[in-house]
């Protein structure tokens, strides 16, 4: 079994509750699709937390456009001004130790590639087309995934489970390639009207998804919250949108 992790923004007590309900399971690896930081008010802890405490196989932990963003000093691509104002004021606030981990522990490129279970897979935090910024959606993929297997993306913070054929010379399979996209929404900071903290697991045996969502501490998310960036980061804490 795998965990699939996006998105986590900061929210550490919706990072906790995810693990606690990951230790359920029988855990082989994680796979980290980016966005650690940012919005939420504990970026250097939640960078801390899996740094020194995370007990599971990292398979694979890439930049966000979060931790682009900020690492790179650029802000243009941010969709509103109140962003951008959030992702300097976090960016003010990281350790040299956070800022250490963001560079040498994570991969630069927004994409991973790996097997798992004899799979060949494609992590992306948005898509093949736009690596940090636009991300693949069940209508608009953004990108040929054709080569690959298993398909792990994030950025939308709307989680989704689906399988694409291809054409392919494979008469066995009446030329057909599958090809199963997973983003597991947002641990941190969701947007599918679900306020739950959300992670996705995978059983590459039976190729099972189980799509989880966690109840956290809202009210002691929100509470950290202390008028540095926009209230509305806080609010949507609790509409999940």
């Amino acid at each position: 079994m795998y965990a699939i992790l996006s998105d986590i923004h900061g929210n550490m007590f919706a990072l906790e509750q995810v693990v606690r309900d990951m230790s359920r399971f029988d855990i082989e690896g994680v796979i980290l699709l980016g966005d650690l930081i940012d919005y939420g008010m504990q970026s250097n802890e939640v960078v801390s937390y899996l740094r020194d405490d995370f007990n599971y196989d990292v398979i694979c932990n890439i930049w966000g456009n979060h931790e682009q963003s900020i690492m790179e000093g650029d802000y243009a691509r941010f969709s509103s001004q109140r962003g951008v104002e959030c992702a300097r004021h976090t960016a003010s606030l990281l350790t040299d130790e956070t800022r250490r981990y963001l560079s040498d522990n994570m991969d630069h490129s927004g994409m991973s590639e790996f097997v798992i279970g004899g799979r060949k897979c494609l992590a992306v935090h948005a898509s093949a087309e736009d690596k940090y910024w636009r991300a693949i959606a069940p209508d608009n993929l953004r990108g040929e995934y054709g080569s690959y297997d298993i398909v792990f993306s994030g950025h939308s913070h709307y989680s989704h489970f689906f399988t694409k054929f291809y054409e392919a010379d494979d008469p066995t399979r009446r030329n057909k390639h599958a090809v199963t996209f997973i983003n597991p929404g947002s641990v941190g900071q969701p947007r599918n009207h679900n306020n739950n903290a959300q992670y996705a697991l995978l059983d590459t045996d039976t190729m099972s998804v189980f799509m989880r969502a966690v109840a956290y501490d809202i009210d002691q998310a929100a509470s950290l919250y202390d008028g540095s960036v926009d209230g509305f980061y806080k609010d949507r804490l609790f509409t999940g949108v």
